[in-house]
């Protein structure tokens, strides 16, 4: 079974709040931040939104900005249906592979410092930059060979 992204439209944006609002919550809670509904639809309104699909199922997205120090991955997210089968990690080869098209020097992204998600990024090829309270800051100069 293969990946594919399609563009998602202003209509994904309600399924992917709940979907990353039952990611992240437990994340939010711990580490006493606000969810706030509202400002999710505003982030996603500013950014280039793709549905991760398998078999016409969507089973996650990936939310990038840009600039011309790097691609961001300002969210990605898999239900948890599909956690463990390929998804994510596929979906960031497929960030790497824009940014190269871009010709950006890097993707960069923050985690929360205990979300399990760092050991992928980490495997991708990502690198903590920075860390505060709760975020680790990442990056992959795009030069580095894709694991």
């Amino acid at each position: 079974m293969s990946f594919e992204l399609r563009r998602a439209t202003a209509g994904d944006v309600t399924s992917a709040r709940e979907l990353t609002c039952q990611n992240m919550l437990r994340y939010y809670i711990e580490f006493e931040l606000p969810w706030q509904d509202h400002a999710f639809d505003v982030a996603w309104s500013e950014r280039q939104n793709w549905l991760i699909v398998r078999d016409d199922v969507s089973v996650g997205y990936v939310s990038l900005s840009r600039d011309m120090r790097a691609l961001y991955i300002r969210e990605l997210q898999v239900s948890a249906a599909f956690h463990r089968q390929g998804a994510g990690s596929w979906a960031i080869d497929q960030v790497i592979d824009m940014a190269r098209r871009e010709r950006r020097p890097a993707i960069r992204l923050t985690v929360f410092q205990n979300n399990p998600a760092r050991n992928l990024y980490e495997r991708k090829g990502l690198q903590v930059l920075g860390k505060d309270e709760c975020f680790l800051r990442m990056q992959l100069d795009i030069s580095t060979p894709v694991r």
